[in-house]
């Protein structure tokens, strides 16, 4: 029974007055959770005290997801799941280079200002907002209906990145898959691939500047990359079909994440352990084996070494708040979703702490990997590491497999570092996108539409087949900018709309206070001020001038050399604007069914003062006004209407040609009364 209760009333003393125990007791004898003789102790009215000694009293009330909704099978697998969601790709392949890029050790400093003046206010209201509501990221919208396009704009965000994710994951499984062979295939240059610039490390320089007088020369790991799994075309416009290695990769993503998935998270909390620990284990390997390599010691130099003349760029510290926001899934659902799982009397704000120090240090700790082993590249091509580091893709799936290949049982180096990258992936990956079938499902399970497992079952299978359909034209040989085009959009400014608008409704609409209060319910400790100053303030403020660089940069839509055409960039804007639309569609659609159209096309009628100055023309045009309501009138059947005139204050709404006198609260008031008495039951 207790499954089915969540606390949904928090009255501090100072404000009002105590419940009264015999009006809670008859509502729960209404809804035959307690009868005559038996009432658990659990449901009455509870007085807690928070830290600063202020009593708040609680009541109960049905949980309206149903009482199938799942928890996490402990504290433990909550942890993990949200490390394994957080840590992901991007602390592999992006924070190195963003680092290197803005100062190295500099870095830092702009890095975890940004971690304390937007992630973890974000990570720790979102935490709280799902676990006190126990809903996922659609209907815990319920806290402002008319904001519950935000929760759709979530969710749709996900469904997008969920889509190429898994494309990220095939990659890294094609590469998985050829690394068992007892040579490397991208260690040496593929002859059988005409008009290729692939230069070899063992072939003669000055042979190859014969061969290919006026090319760019590329890597093995290079040509392996864009001509062996990629196959990749000069443009989107040449798509070119299916590559059926790298289809078969996709669709062995997706039967992996519908297994993991299919039975919600009960099979998602055990996998976590996996999926949040492995990644750490193979990370100190690399590094340790890094470490012994030649030029090594180098790398981490060039890693770390500090140039704070960098921080006075103010690119710099929008990079920094850009990774600190997307590193730590802000606003597309995942923390709202991971969080609705989760007891409700638990320490979501030492939770989100902890999670976010840990995400910001393994992206620190990945970096050394990797720089330990750009220097090792360096060191054999007598270069320097400017020369050799790359960002994205590029430095996960060319610059480190070129460096593997150079190492003693090159293919077991291989095999580990792809298994870590498939593990990264699938832990964000599970995580977005048990989001969009979360927030489907309670939207679903609200209207009645999944009466049962089966029902659910069948749901989540659609949703997968749907994704993995979804992303078989990125296998195709121009698959790789549709990939870059998608990527660009959620790495955009739509979730940072979302985030700010996210922010404005619990801190404003819904009110700071009153959800502190909220968290004090369920840690009985009222965040302090830090935590309302950068709610109210710091991190809205943040977002918006992030939201302002990103249209003043005006950063092109490029892949390598390649520049989309108009067409595509147009279209990149509408996928963009996609997940946003539902906002006002949502609003709109909520005003007008409770009431505000009727509102509205009331405020916009004439005042009752419009017309002819004239006496005898006003007459004149009253009486015409009043004829056409007769007719009008006439027809329908109604009573004869009245005309509403300065000495008339009390018109009814919508019986006249003119405004109505009432104030705008009256108005809505007889709204409501028409409404409650067309739905007597209600």
């Amino acid at each position: 029974m207790n499954k089915d209760l969540t606390r949904i009333v928090v009255e501090n003393e100072m404000n009002s007055s105590p419940i009264d125990c015999k009006i809670v007791n008859e509502a729960l004898k209404s809804l035959a959770l307690v009868d005559n003789n038996s009432r658990p102790k659990e449901l009455f009215p509870e007085i807690v005290k928070d830290s600063s000694g202020e009593e708040i009293h609680i009541t109960y009330s049905k949980q309206s997801t149903g009482p199938d909704r799942q928890t996490w099978g402990g504290k433990i697998e909550f942890l993990c799941s949200c490390v394994a969601m957080a840590v992901g790709l991007g602390n592999v392949w992006r924070f190195p280079y963003l680092c290197y890029k803005n100062g190295g050790g500099a870095f830092l400093v702009p890095y975890f200002s940004m971690l304390f003046l937007v992630g973890l206010p974000l990570f720790f209201m979102e935490l709280a907002f799902g676990q006190f509501a126990s809903l996922g990221p659609i209907t815990v919208w319920s806290i402002s209906p008319l904001f519950k396009g935000i929760g759709y704009g979530m969710v749709i965000a996900s469904f997008i990145l969920s889509t190429y994710y898994n494309v990220i994951i095939a990659q890294s499984l094609y590469y998985l898959f050829a690394s068992f062979n007892t040579v490397l295939p991208w260690m040496f240059c593929d002859t059988t691939i005409k008009n290729s610039s692939c230069f070899d490390s063992t072939m003669d320089i000055y042979n190859w500047s014969l061969a290919h007088p006026n090319s760019t020369k590329v890597s093995p790991s290079e040509q392996y990359f864009e001509k062996n799994v990629l196959n990749i075309s000069g443009s989107i416009l040449d798509l070119g079909a299916p590559q059926w290695k790298l289809c078969l990769c996709l669709l062995l993503a997706w039967i992996v994440v519908l297994a993991v998935l299919l039975k919600g998270i009960n099979s998602l909390g055990k996998v976590a352990y996996f999926t949040a620990i492995f990644p750490y284990v193979i990370l100190c390997i690399l590094l340790i084996r890094g470490s012994l390599l030649p030029g090594a010691m180098q790398g981490i130099i060039f890693y770390i070494k500090p140039r704070f003349d960098r921080i006075r760029d103010s690119k710099v510290w929008t990079d920094a708040a850009t990774q600190i926001f997307f590193s730590l899934s802000c606003c597309n659902g995942n923390l709202i979703t991971m969080s609705s799982y989760n007891n409700f009397k638990n320490n979501c704000c030492r939770d989100a702490v902890f999670v976010a120090i840990l995400n910001c240090a393994t992206s620190i700790f990945a970096g050394f990997v990797i720089f330990t082993n750009l220097g090792f590249m360096a060191h054999l091509k007598n270069t320097t590491i400017d020369n050799v580091v790359d960002k994205g893709p590029g430095l996960a799936f060319v610059v480190y497999p070129e460096a593997l290949t150079h190492m003693f049982m090159a293919p077991l180096w291989s095999i580990c570092f792809f298994l870590m990258m498939i593990t990264l992936g699938f832990g964000s990956q599970f995580a977005i996108v048990e989001t969009v079938l979360a927030g489907i499902q309670d939207e679903l399970r609200r209207l009645r539409l999944l009466k049962s497992q089966f029902h659910v079952i069948i749901f989540r299978v659609s949703i997968c087949i749907l994704c993995f359909l979804l992303g078989i034209p990125m296998t195709c040989r121009g698959g790789m900018y549709i990939l870059n085009m998608l990527d660009y959009v959620i790495s955009g400014y739509v979730l940072l709309v979302l985030a700010l608008l996210e922010i404005i409704v619990i801190c404003y609409f819904y009110g700071i206070n009153r959800f502190r209060k909220d968290i004090a319910l369920m840690t009985t400790k009222r965040p302090n001020w830090y935590w309302r100053i950068m709610w109210m303030y710091i991190s809205p403020g943040v977002i918006s001038l992030l939201i302002i660089f990103y249209f003043v940069s005006g950063d092109t839509l490029k892949y390598g050399d390649f520049s989309y055409p108009q067409s595509f960039v147009t279209l990149t804007h509408f996928i963009a604007l996609f997940p946003l639309i539902f906002v006002p569609s949502v609003f709109i659609y909520r005003y007008c069914k409770e009431g505000g159209w009727i509102i509205l096309r009331e405020v916009i009628k004439p005042k009752s003062e419009w017309g002819p100055a004239d006496e005898e023309n006003r007459q004149v045009f009253i009486s015409s006004i009043m004829r056409m309501d007769e007719q009008s009138n006439a027809i329908s059947g109604s009573k004869e209407a009245k005309m509403p005139s300065p000495d008339n204050m009390s018109t009814p709404i919508g019986d006249s040609f003119f405004q109505s006198k009432r104030s705008l609260l009256s108005k809505f008031s007889e709204v409501a009364a028409k409404e409650n008495s067309k739905n007597p039951s209600n």
